[in-house]
């Protein structure tokens, strides 16, 4: 890893307060044009020796707005601290984990998967209207059935027509030949520019799509497309457990990618990140956001610099190879626990390089389910499907009084 260091406690102190020393001091500054300030001191307890210590309050404190994509044109100079910041996060996602070439790419940390899922659908609806002068009904996004229903909201938001495509039921792969036909069908009524999210972990089962199955298939019946990787789970894991993954930037089939850093990295919630290739995200620039120095590429606008903050505290209080086994401890526990179902034989899913365990509701009554919390696949109709994603608090011994439960019944 050439980016991805781990600092310690002290460096990491030193690194944020220099970077919160460059943002507007709205205590003491006399900056009378900015619509923020910092924490309203009359309802927050913004001062103590207990900040000494606790960087990440004081950035929530000191309120940074890292409006804007800071690895593209200018930024707004008051808050150049927690900007760069963001820009090393980026760095390290987009070379060190997704092996982009170095300012080859694009990104910033969003709101979540969601928003950045709609960023890439905004960004190619765009790209498409403004180098084809395709029309709405002219385009359309492919995805599977397991796939997050943030692409449903951008779909609805974008109007551009979802066509979901089915997998298996036991293995949740694409189903090419499915796949092949569907596509036809769509060029028949008028389809020429494909939009195409291509999962690294689904919510509910961990499953990975090959994104080269959705490019082969595309590619045959030439057509325009793009592939945007949603790893909003995964992305924290897949790419380090399965050393010989082709789903980065190394793919020429991949364009851009979501990952959630308020999931397996457990940050504050509204820390998604969206990566793309250079040239692709000024697309969706607004022009009329005169006031702000720089361009707004995001759809979300304002954004919160202590989230962007956390993100990077994370990442370089691990390092690469603390997190390394941080994620190899988690699919320890989640071998372990497939082992038990096997000697139960009760038929569950699992991608091997995943944390994310299915289990077929046959198997599963529904009030143990509710006790220990397992997630079903629908909370309405007929449930199909029971999660269990192993992260820090699910340990061994937690896992093991629910086995424990499972050999009773079965």
């Amino acid at each position: 890893m050439k980016y991805w260091k781990k600092y310690s406690k002290e460096q990491l102190i030193k690194r944020i307060d220099e970077a919160l020393a460059s943002t507007i001091d709205f205590q003491n500054s006399k900056h009378l044009g900015y619509p923020v300030s910092k924490l309203d001191e009359n309802v927050f307890n913004t001062s103590g020796a207990f900040l000494n210590d606790s960087p990440l309050l004081k950035s929530f404190i000191a309120n940074p707005n890292n409006i804007g994509c800071h690895t593209l044109g200018k930024s707004e100079p008051a808050f150049k601290g927690s900007q760069e910041l963001e820009k090393e996060v980026v760095k390290v996602l987009a070379e060190d984990i997704f092996k982009a070439e170095e300012n080859e790419y694009d990104g910033y940390i969003a709101t979540g998967g969601t928003e950045a899922n709609i960023q890439a659908l905004w960004i190619y609806r765009n790209l498409y209207k403004k180098e084809y002068n395709a029309t709405l009904d002219e385009m359309v996004i492919l995805s599977t059935k397991d796939t997050h229903y943030s692409v449903n909201k951008g779909s609805n938001l974008l109007s551009v027509d979802n066509v979901q495509i089915p997998v298996d039921f036991n293995s949740r792969e694409i189903l090419v030949d499915e796949l092949d036909a569907i596509v036809a069908d769509l060029i028949t009524k008028g389809k020429k520019y494909f939009m195409v999210i291509s999962n690294m972990a689904t919510t509910m089962f961990g499953s990975v799509d090959n994104p080269d199955t959705y490019a082969k298939i595309l590619n045959k019946h030439k057509v325009t497309f793009k592939i945007h990787v949603d790893g909003a789970f995964g992305g924290f894991i897949y790419p380090i457990s399965n050393k010989n993954s082709t789903i980065n930037f190394q793919n020429p089939n991949v364009s851009s990618i979501t990952i959630d850093a308020h999931k397996m990295l457990q940050a504050p919630y509204g820390t998604g990140v969206f990566l793309c290739r250079k040239g692709l995200i000024e697309n969706v620039l607004t022009k009329e956001a005169q006031y702000v120095d720089g361009m707004d590429l995001t759809i979300v606008g304002s954004r919160s610099g202590a989230n962007a903050i956390a993100v990077w505290m994370i990442l370089f209080s691990y390092g690469y190879y603390g997190w390394f086994e941080k994620i190899n401890t988690l699919l320890l526990r989640t071998e372990w626990f497939c082992k038990q179902l096997d000697d139960l034989d009760i038929e569950y899913f699992r991608d091997p390089f995943m944390n994310i365990v299915t289990l077929k509701s046959e198997y599963v009554p529904s009030k143990l389910a509710q006790k220990f919390g397992l997630v079903p696949q629908t909370h309405e109709g007929n449930n199909n499907w029971y999660k269990v994603i192993m992260m820090d608090h699910v340990e061994i011994d937690d896992l093991l009084k629910f086995v424990e439960e499972l050999k009773s019944i079965n």
